[in-house]
């Protein structure tokens, strides 16, 4: 019976972690033993900027929002109060999309809170 060697699938290992390193700076892109830890951490942060990205942009809203209605003498606090008040349900990318291309219709949305 024929010696069985695993080389086929060892290369292929091996080229999958290169392959994801491509782009790596110095021994990271093709140093098999630094690509693969300097793979494991990029996916590891990869992973974890996908969560705090949604935070992030959440965070954006919220101070565009209030940069927005600081001329109306409002808060952010005040004017997400008064949208609930009257059951006006906008979410904070839209109204920070409004206050930013489009201030006459965020305008008109204050104005109908007061």
């Amino acid at each position: 019976m024929p010696r069985v060697t695993n080389g086929s699938a060892h290369h292929q290992r091996r080229n999958k972690i290169l392959k994801l390193a491509k782009g790596f700076r110095g021994r990271r892109k093709n140093a098999y033993r630094v690509a693969k830890t300097a793979v494991i951490h990029a996916l590891a942060d990869s992973y974890r900027g996908r969560k705090t990205k949604k935070r992030d942009f959440r965070s954006l809203w919220i101070v565009r929002i209030g940069a927005a209605v600081r001329p109306y003498s409002l808060s952010y606090s005040k004017f997400i109060h008064k949208l609930n008040e009257k059951n006006i349900i906008i979410n904070r990318k839209i109204l920070a999309n409004l206050a930013l291309n489009e201030p006459e219709v965020f305008q008109k949305i204050v104005d109908e809170l007061k």
